[in-house]
């Protein structure tokens, strides 16, 4: 076997040596060493400058920040409070005007009056993805707000003004993006005006409840919540309070920590987190899944429920927000004020503040809850139906807000936010905010207001800031990235979210965006801590197509960004210190190496593909290459190379690339005769963006992408050393691969590294595309016993002479498999349409055996941004799910009609007219995701690569009767292993199937992965606590029972098929603002 062995070495290698043209290439370069510069990649000096670069534009953002926020403090404070404000009074664009028009049966075409929203031209601005006016601002108010409630008019009245101000912070900075203020009314005022994007069903949108606003609005939270799961909770009510609990959830930030217990006699967490764990997408999905299994049984227990409580937050050998200590209590009553535990756990300081929630219709006395809440700076609130859920679950934001606003300037910092999806179209983004503070006094010598009026933003789109960043002068696998506090990134190449809800941050961790390992936890810690440093690393990472891992060395160069929690890094291989720049003065040379990328030269020269980079601003972009290269042609005639509005530097290197090459071919390719090397085609990729594929008609079967830089031939051939091979992709859904039209290869490539002066640098990959079924008969002649002038002579298994792989095909498995444990050449006919399979298709018993005897390791991880298509609903009855539904005999029953029960399902069945079944709406779907058919997902990867075994080596797979012997080697300067196998005489032998194919998962366990938190840091600021602080205003009842003639007028209105409209809503505390 290792003759057989050193044959197909010593024959990958001197086809690779004639038609590769590595060391022509490398020849051609010092040929034209005048023609081009070696630069130096410094890692402190560009890692440096791009944070002051970074730091820059987010300054300028900074300003117009401070701008607005105390423009609008002191318009507020300006303005005077008017009772009698009437609609027509006030001159607004309403973002959703034009969806409303459409929609009969809106709030506004009942009223049949638009008088107080302004019709708005609007023009396409690239900068926004969005259609928009420069001279006005837009309004949303969510569907849950009254607009014509004196609250939201008086909010709108001095808001107004606030126009001038973004319209004057644009003309200072004509990069702004979205300037918004968010209002603690729920009013957006945003700026430029745009149409809102109107969802396909109801829009929940509420600015309160997006994680900018939520930042901007309050210090960290450790919070605990509590719910009274007592037999007293009927269904409906314990339902409403599953509801909050989750509306809650969606208060919190990953800044945030948070436990969920419910409590009768006794009180339990109500999933396997036994402590405080961190708000974050994932811990939230456990809580809002085991919340949903709660059941009502038992006494009501207080006590047990706030001692558990107090215990969660007093714990100190936990990781945790160390900023604002709440507990959240959900009950239908009670009368147990529980004055012992709070003496015992909060008083005097009272530093955990205490907030209580009356759920359902129901005749208990409040007083005890209001106590509560009172006694302990919290406030109390009542939720007697579903829809004042969402507002009273994120009103405890103001009194939380309350240290802020005392603290004055000192609490107006900027914070920097998490990467999140902007809700009008913008993408991926990161926003500063700002709180506004209310500055007016009831009277001369009063007590200072402690109202936050709200928090102003200003997005930064992500793509601003990569441009900031180099990209192809750190070559293929060279990158820079960026990190919160949290260790998440926000500038990263593998942060691709495949979809987004922008209800939720985008929370990848570095960790998570890379293949773990210790030295990455090192480097991770050293940033969220803001540090500098550099270190070089061994580490493994994936191919770009994900199936593959490669040892790589990389070194990392890092520092903090100034006046941000971000930290900047730079990623680089050794081999990407030095990159070429081209200087091609001579423009008569520019010319003739340009005329060798028109069509017309392909023939003679080649096809040229040329990747898809910004070249120039005028440069069309197209995802076809043939059409991208038709717009670059046109527009060089019209520009030359060293035109201002066109990259200098890409535009001289591709056009360098394309002459060297052009030379390539001259020197080489065009002299000899592919076919008798069963070749179908020879290529070359440069850094310079340049693929050059000869013969041209080979280029009709080029699947590989046409930017080097995302290819992933490319990028692992300057990986590893040798040629490496890469079969065609195949997937195991797909239909076997077709090999009568001969245009089926496999490529074999390998980088060209040049030594200039001593500096070593790899600008080109070079190539050959195997034809895999001639290649499969010479696969079978190299591992025979005969020379090319033997006949073959078949030996069998008794015979004293050696079997091989050519004649004794029906008792011999010959194959190659390359690093990632996939089929690249069979001697088995049958299998050459399963070229590029995972091998444990192929032959599952023999895989197996690969990778117990270490030739492979495996290497599994979690993608945490993938995309499932969602599961279809279950069959559900006529009414919304959870509901209770009454009997006839209930509806003939005169004391249930007067019953709370009859009361909150009418509210319900109202509630469900207006909101669709809020209980079960899809979040994605209601708030009118572009991609409803899609939602999120984790799905696990396997990825296998060479193992320790670098021999060749001997094995038996024992399977009793029907063993196998089996023989395995690697092969010189390849990524292949050449095994040799026995063919399996019986099928006796089931061997475990070893799985390649990434599967849906529902990622690592969360109750095991909290118990090792990674580390991270909260915000540097914290505002918890105010001794000037006036906690009078802690939450009065509401209580309101329910009329009989109401509730039968309700009834006739549900028969006949008459949907009522919705009750004005005036902000549940609206008074306490103002």
């Amino acid at each position: 076997m290792q003759h057989w062995a050193r044959r197909l070495e010593q024959e990958i290698d001197g086809v690779m040596r004639i038609f590769g043209g590595v060391q022509q290439l490398r020849e051609i370069y010092k040929d034209n060493r005048n023609l081009f510069e070696v630069q130096e990649n410094e890692p402190q000096k560009l890692v440096e400058k791009v944070a002051g670069d970074i730091e820059s534009l987010l300054d300028r953002k900074v300003q117009a920040l401070k701008r607005l926020a105390d423009a609008a403090e002191n318009f507020q404070k300006a303005h005077r409070w008017q009772d009698n404000i009437k609609e027509e009074d006030i001159m607004y664009y309403d973002a959703k005007a034009d969806a409303e028009l459409d929609d009969p049966e809106s709030e506004d075409m009942e009223r049949g009056s638009k008088a107080s929203t302004l019709r708005l031209d609007f023009v396409e601005d690239p900068n926004f993805k969005n259609k928009v006016n420069y001279s006005y601002t837009a309004v949303q108010i969510p569907t849950d707000i009254y607009k014509g409630s004196t609250v939201i008019l008086n909010e709108l009245n001095w808001t107004e003004a606030l126009e001038n101000v973004f319209i004057e912070n644009r003309r200072q900075d004509p990069t702004l993006l979205w300037q918004v203020f968010g209002s603690a009314t729920g009013v957006t005022r945003y700026y430029p005006a745009t149409p809102w994007r109107a969802p396909k069903k109801i829009d929940l949108y509420d600015v309160r409840r997006r994680p900018w606003y939520i930042q901007g609005a309050s210090s960290p939270k450790d919070m605990v919540i509590i719910v009274d799961v007592s037999g007293s909770v009927s269904g409906l009510t314990l339902k409403l309070m599953k509801t909050s609990v989750c509306e809650m959830l969606d208060t919190l930030s990953d800044d945030d920590y948070v436990n969920v217990a419910s409590f009768n006699e006794k009180a339990q967490p109500v999933s396997c987190f036994t402590h405080l764990v961190q708000a974050n997408v994932r811990n939230k999905k456990v809580f809002k899944e085991a919340v949903q299994g709660m059941v009502a049984k038992g006494t009501t227990g207080y006590k047990a429920g706030f001692e558990y409580a107090f215990d969660q937050l007093q714990n100190s050998n936990i990781t945790r927000a160390n900023c604002n200590k709440m507990i959240m209590m959900f009950t239908d009553g009670g009368e147990d004020r529980v004055q012992d535990v709070f003496e015992k756990y909060n008083w005097p300081n009272r530093t955990v503040r205490v907030f209580t929630f009356s759920v359902g219709q129901h005749n208990y006395d409040v007083t005890p809850l209001q106590w509560m809440a009172c006694a302990n700076k919290g406030y109390y609130f009542e939720i007697p139906s579903i829809g004042a859920i969402r507002i009273n679950t994120q009103e405890y934001l103001d009194v939380l807000g309350r240290p802020m606003v005392l603290a004055g300037k000192e609490a107006k910092q900027v914070q920097w936010t998490n990467v999140y999806e902007d809700a009008l179209g913008l993408g991926l983004v990161v926003t500063g905010t700002l709180p506004v503070f209310n500055l007016t006094q009831d009277g001369p010598g009063e007590k200072k207001n402690q109202l936050i009026l709200g928090v102003m933003g200003i997005d930064v789109a992500l793509s601003d800031i990569k441009r900031l960043t180099p990209h192809y002068t750190l070559g293929a696998n060279g990158y820079v990235f960026a990190i919160n506090l949290n260790g998440y990134v926000l500038l990263h190449p593998n942060l691709k979210p495949q979809t987004t809800n922008f209800r939720e941050p985008v929370t990848l961790d570095f960790l998570d965006a890379e293949l773990e390992d210790e030295n990455k936890e090192e480097i991770r810690r050293s940033m969220i801590d803001g540090n500098r440093g550099h270190k070089q690393i061994r580490t493994l990472v994936k191919s770009l197509d994900e199936r593959y891992i490669d040892e790589v060395t990389r070194n990392y160069t890092w520092v903090p960004i100034r006046s941000t929690n971000y930290s900047l890094g730079l990623v680089l291989p050794p081999y990407s210190t030095f990159y070429l720049q081209a200087n091609l003065s001579d423009q008569i040379l520019q010319v003739k190496y340009f005329e060798f990328l028109l069509p017309s030269s392909f023939e003679s020269e080649g096809h040229v593909f040329i990747a898809p980079r910004e070249y120039c601003k005028d440069l069309n972009a197209s995802d076809n290459n043939t059409e991208f290269l038709k717009n670059f042609i046109e527009l060089m005639e019209k520009v030359t190379p060293d035109s201002k509005q066109c990259n200098n530097f890409l535009l001289h290197n591709l056009i360098l690339d394309t002459g060297v090459t052009q030379q390539l071919v001259e020197r080489v390719w065009r002299d000899q005769d592919l076919n008798t090397y069963s070749l179908l085609a020879v290529f070359a990729a440069t850094d310079g963006g340049i693929t050059r594929i000869f013969p041209n008609k080979a280029a009709e079967d080029w699947t590989e992408n046409p930017e080097p830089f995302n290819a992933s031939f490319y990028r692992r051939s300057l990986d590893n050393s040798g040629y490496i091979f890469k079969p065609p992709h195949q997937d195991t859904l797909l239909q076997p691969l077709e090999l009568e039209n001969d245009t089926v290869g496999v490529l074999v490539s390998t980088a060209v590294e040049l030594s200039l002066g001593g500096r070593m640098l790899r600008p080109a990959v070079v190539g050959v595309k195997l034809d895999l079924e001639a290649w499969a008969e010479k696969f079978k002649v190299l591992a025979s016993n005969r020379t090319h002038q033997d006949q073959p002579q078949k030996c069998g298994p008794s015979s004293h002479c050696e079997m091989d792989c050519e004649v004794n095909n029906e008792d011999l498995l010959c194959v190659l498999i390359d690093d990632g444990g996939f089929l690249v050449l069979s001697n088995q006919n049958h299998q050459w349409d399963q070229v590029g399979r995972f091998f444990s298709e192929v032959d599952a018993n023999l895989m197996l055996a690969l990778y117990n005897n270490s030739f492979y390791t495996r290497k599994e991880s979690f993608d945490y941004q993938a995309a499932c298509a969602p599961q279809p609903p279950g069959s559900l009855g006529a009414a919304p799910r959870g509901i209770f539904v009454p009997t006839v005999a209930d509806f003939l029953n005169l004391a249930w009609w007067t019953s709370a029960a009859a009361w909150s399902l009418f509210q319900q069945l109202l509630y469900s007219i207006i909101y669709h079944s809020w209980f079960q709406a899809d979040p994605a779907e209601a708030e009118g995701s572009p991609e409803a058919r899609e939602s999120s997902c984790v799905m696990k990867q396997t990825q296998y690569y060479f193992g320790s075994v670098n021999a060749s080596y001997n094995a038996i797979i024992d399977c009793g009767n029907c063993s196998r012997l089996f023989h395995a080697q690697r092969l010189i300067n390849t990524n292949l292993l050449f095994v040799v196998a026995e063919k399996p005489l019986c099928s006796q032998c089931e061997a475990g199937w070893l799985l390649q194919k990434e599967t849906h998962s529902d990622g690592p366990e969360q109750c095991e992965l909290v118990q090792r938190p990674r580390y991270r840091r909260g915000p540097h600021i914290c505002f918890d606590y105010n001794a000037t602080e006036d906690t009078s205003d802690c939450g009065r009842g509401a209580s309101f029972p329910p009329s009989l003639g109401v509730l039968v007028s309700l009834q006739l209105l549900l028969l006949l098929g008459l949907p009522p409209r919705p009750q004005p809503q005036v902000h549940a505390q609206a008074s306490h603002r103002l």
